[in-house]
């Protein structure tokens, strides 16, 4: 075999993987953490300072999985405010399997019943507003 074949032949493989690279970025699926990611960013100063006023407070949040569901407990500081917020079930591997509900508090816990959430670990994102103050939480649970 000449040199010119050899060449060619590297031409060749050379083309042949750089479409295949092309073609394996254009079907690879890739998802960010948020669709808003910048504006969440922006606003992050918020969640340092939710977070500080939760540490603050004299109880924990709680989060327990029981044969209800998964049940939120709220320290006790809050179970007679006036309460609005949020909480995000995120779970990092398929964003499909997050799950947004409202905080409706009357005796300082919520249940969410198991049908509603899907199985597999969580990071359940917890915000809420009461007495124009902001609380954040996070907190990790795996739901069988």
């Amino acid at each position: 075999m000449n040199w010119g074949n050899r060449l060619l032949i590297t031409f060749i493989v050379f083309g042949t993987g750089i479409f295949y690279l092309v073609y394996r970025s254009l079907h690879t699926n890739f998802e960010l953490v948020e669709k808003d990611y910048y504006k969440s960013e922006l606003r992050y100063q918020d969640v340092i300072d939710g977070s500080n006023r939760v540490n603050a407070l004299g109880g924990t949040v709680k989060l327990e999985q029981t044969s209800e569901g998964v049940v939120l407990k709220l320290p006790d500081e809050m179970k007679d405010q006036v309460i609005s917020g949020n909480v995000l079930f995120y779970c990092e591997y398929n964003e499909k399997q997050d799950r947004k509900f409202a905080l409706i508090m009357n005796t300082g816990t919520q249940v969410f019943e198991k049908g509603q959430i899907d199985p597999g670990s969580y990071t359940v994102k917890i915000s809420w507003t009461t007495n124009d103050k902001n609380y954040y939480t996070e907190k990790i649970v795996i739901i069988i």
